[in-house]
């Protein structure tokens, strides 16, 4: 095969294992049919038990190229594994908008930052008997000013071979302005990807997946959208999942992870991967 006609190798990644038994059994399921090559893990959800870690780690092994990483969560409803962290709304992290806002305004103590995220990579080595392959946040926390700052010290410092997710994507401006979520995320990128690389960091070099969950959407579209023109080695996120009580307690996105499980494990999304250039393996 021709340099040109190559493959694009890129990492499809499962967010949030750990939120919700429902969760992991569609991410399993996905990995086992050879639907997903990475998903990053809640080590605060209610669901990283040994027998759920057990399964995942059974399952990517499975699998000819599947990268396990850490979903670091310093937002509601979940709760820090350090016992001193500060801000707390009760004895729960903030909510995301007062998250943001705090690091917006300065307000956030790097120490505190960094040592949760360390306490987070300590519990994933103890569940896995290794360090993550990867590194990223949930509700991207990772890019956001003083969090970012923590997130890195801790990474460089605790797991410095894992790589860590950046949100951008070199598109022309027609196709940013259609995505104002995606834009929102380039933007906070550019000072992630320069703070990462100074502390000896690699990390994905394209990025895809953002939409509006709230919206009923075309997933197979989108998808299709998300891998045109996105580069050898980039990331798209995405959402799988079974809903269950423990999800519908925790998290709104509900019914979205279903629609993207049906069409992940449909025979649409290996032809479009096909169409497209694009290999997981």
């Amino acid at each position: 095969m021709s340099e040109a006609a190559r493959p694009r190798r890129i990492w499809l990644c499962a967010d949030d294992y750990g939120i919700s038994p429902g969760v992991n059994r569609a991410i399993r399921d996905l990995i086992e049919r050879g639907r997903l090559n990475a998903t990053s893990v809640m080590m605060v959800g209610p669901a990283t038990g040994r027998s759920e870690i057990e399964a995942l780690d059974t399952a990517a092994k499975s699998s000819p190229r599947c990268a396990i990483g850490l979903h670091v969560t310093l937002s509601a409803p979940f709760r820090p594994l350090t016992m001193h962290f500060r801000p707390l709304d009760g004895d729960m992290f903030l909510p995301f908008p007062k998250l943001l806002r705090a690091g917006l305004m300065r307000r956030l103590d790097r120490e505190f930052i960094r040592n949760e995220v360390k306490a987070q990579l300590s519990a994933f080595m103890e569940a896995f008997g290794r360090a993550p392959d990867f590194v990223d946040g949930h509700q991207h926390v990772q890019l956001y000013p003083q969090l970012r700052d923590g997130f890195v010290d801790a990474v460089s410092d605790g797991a410095p071979k894992a790589w860590v997710r950046q949100g951008g994507r070199d598109l022309p401006l027609k196709q940013r302005l259609a995505s104002p979520k995606g834009m929102v995320l380039d933007i906070l990128s550019a000072p992630f990807r320069r703070r990462a690389g100074a502390a000896g960091l690699s990390f994905n070099p394209g990025f895809a997946g953002a939409y509006d969950f709230a919206r009923v959407a075309d997933f197979g579209a989108l998808m299709r959208q998300f891998l045109d023109g996105l580069p050898d080695g980039g990331l798209v996120m995405c959402h799988p999942g079974f809903v269950d009580d423990v999800l519908a307690g925790l998290d709104p996105m509900t019914d979205v992870r279903e629609r993207e499980h049906a069409y992940l494990a449909g025979d649409a999304f290996p032809r479009l991967l096909a169409d497209s250039g694009v290999t997981l393996e």
